[in-house]
C-alpha cells in the first residue's frame, strides 16, 4: 500500500484548507488543527466556518461547486485557495476526497441566489430550471423571453397590474410538477412576468409590473424585461430570474442588481 499512500499524500499535501460535506464529529475533530470549512445543511458541530447547503445535490461536482462559492463569499476562503474536498457519495461516511482550486469554478452567483433569497431554495431551483429548459429547447424550436418574480409575491402583486386573465387565480398549483412546468413554458410566450410565492404556488401570470425603473443599473444592451426585473427586485423582497430572448442567457436580480448570468447550454 506504499504507493497509495504516497498518492494520497501527494494529493492533499500543501492545501490552504479542507472543505468538509460529510461533517461527522471524528473527522471533524481529527481535522480541527488545521482550516476546516464544514459544508452542509445545518451546522450541527458549531464549526466556527460553516456554509449552508440548502439543497440535496446529487451530483458532487455540483456540491462542492456551490459549497466552494459560498465557503469563498463568506470569506473562509480565498478565491485562489488549494482546497481537499472530503465527501460521502456511497456511504454514510466520507469516502471521497477531491483536491480543486477555489477559482477552478466560475463566479456564478447561484449561492447567493439559492442562499440568500427570500422563497425556499427548491422554488428558486424549480424556477431557474424551467427558465434554464426554455432557453435550451424554446417554444416549438423558437427563443423565448421568459421572466418568473419569485418571492414576496403580496408586495410585487401591489406593484403590478394585470395584462390578460390569470389562469392560475383559482388553483392551487406548485412550481416544481412536471405538468404544472409545462402549463409555464406554454404561457411564456405571452407578454407579462409570472409571479410565484414564497413557496412556490403560482400566483399569477401576465402581470405588468409597475415600479420606475429611473435608477436601475443595468448591463448595456438588456431591454425592458430586464429592467423591470431590476426595478420590482429594488422594491420588493422578491427576485427576478429572466431568459432573455435575444441572446439566449438566463439572468437573475436581487435588490435591483443583477448577481447571475448563466447560458443555459452550459448548466
Amino acid at each position: 500500500m506504499t504507493g497509495l499512500d504516497e498518492f494520497l499524500q501527494e494529493l492533499v499535501a500543501d492545501a490552504d484548507a479542507v472543505c468538509l460535506f460529510s461533517p461527522g464529529k471524528s473527522h471533524y475533530e481529527a481535522l480541527a488543527d488545521g482550516d476546516v470549512v464544514v459544508i452542509g445543511p445545518n451546522n450541527d458541530l458549531d464549526a466556527d466556518a460553516f456554509v449552508e447547503l440548502p439543497l440535496e445535490f446529487e451530483d458532487l461536482r455540483d456540491r462542492i461547486r456551490f459549497g466552494v462559492e459560498g465557503a469563498v463569499d463568506q470569506g473562509h476562503v480565498d478565491e485562489d485557495a488549494d482546497l481537499v474536498c472530503l465527501a460521502k457519495v456511497f456511504g454514510e461516511d466520507a469516502d471521497t476526497v477531491a483536491r480543486v482550486r477555489a477559482d477552478e469554478f466560475d463566479k456564478s452567483g447561484v449561492y447567493d441566489l439559492f442562499a440568500n433569497s427570500r422563497a425556499e431554495p427548491s422554488v428558486v431551483r424549480d424556477v431557474l430550471e424551467v427558465a434554464v429548459e426554455l432557453g435550451k429547447k424554446g417554444q416549438k424550436g423558437k427563443p423565448v423571453g421568459a421572466l418568473f418574480v419569485v418571492g414576496d409575491a403580496g408586495k410585487v402583486m401591489n406593484k403590478s397590474r394585470p395584462l390578460s386573465y390569470n389562469p392560475f387565480e383559482k388553483s392551487h398549483v406548485h412550481v416544481g410538477d412536471p405538468i404544472v412546468n409545462v402549463m409555464l413554458k406554454e404561457f411564456s410566450r405571452l407578454d407579462g412576468a409570472f409571479v410565484i410565492s414564497d413557496s412556490g404556488k403560482i400566483v399569477s401570470a401576465y402581470r405588468y409590473l409597475e415600479p420606475s425603473a429611473e435608477g436601475v443599473d443595468i448591463p448595456k444592451g438588456l431591454g425592458a424585461r430586464h429592467m423591470a426585473a431590476g426595478a420590482i427586485t429594488r422594491d420588493t423582497n422578491a427576485i427576478a430570474i429572466v431568459l432573455s430572448e435575444s441572446d439566449g442567457l438566463v439572468r437573475a436580480f436581487k435588490a435591483g442588481e443583477l448577481i447571475l448570468e448563466l447560458d443555459p447550454e452550459a448548466y
